[in-house]
């Protein structure tokens, strides 16, 4: 979770006076690892910036998301798996359903059923 800045600055103001940094964690609701995590932050860096995301890349990256737009297009009628078996073929990657499918939700592409 990112928590802002303000609320940063708030727990470590709290932690500086009388309270223990398990009754800071319990005012602020926060754990009390991120108590210790942030005091040691600022003392190490002088600064209490939140870190950059650790999640991993998405498997169909922004840049590519044209060409599975174009792809979508000529295959309108496609199932997710035989949008993955066209992404394989035409990138050399293999996705699975799941991401198929998050990814054309990114794209905002809705399936109406032909009759």
């Amino acid at each position: 979770m990112i928590y802002s800045s303000d609320l940063r600055q708030r727990v470590l103001a709290a932690s500086d006076g009388p309270l223990t940094n398990q009754q800071v964690a319990d005012l602020f609701q926060v754990s009390t690892g991120t108590v210790e995590r942030w005091r040691r932050q600022r003392r190490e860096t002088g600064q209490l910036r939140a870190g950059k995301s650790t999640g991993r890349p998405r498997a169909i990256p922004s840049e590519q998301e044209e060409l599975l737009r174009v792809q979508v297009a000529q295959m309108a009628d496609a199932t997710l798996a035989d949008h993955c078996t066209q992404w394989a073929a035409t990138t050399g990657r293999e996705v699975s359903t799941a991401t198929m499918c998050r990814a054309l939700q990114r794209l905002a592409w809705t399936v109406k059923k032909s009759n």
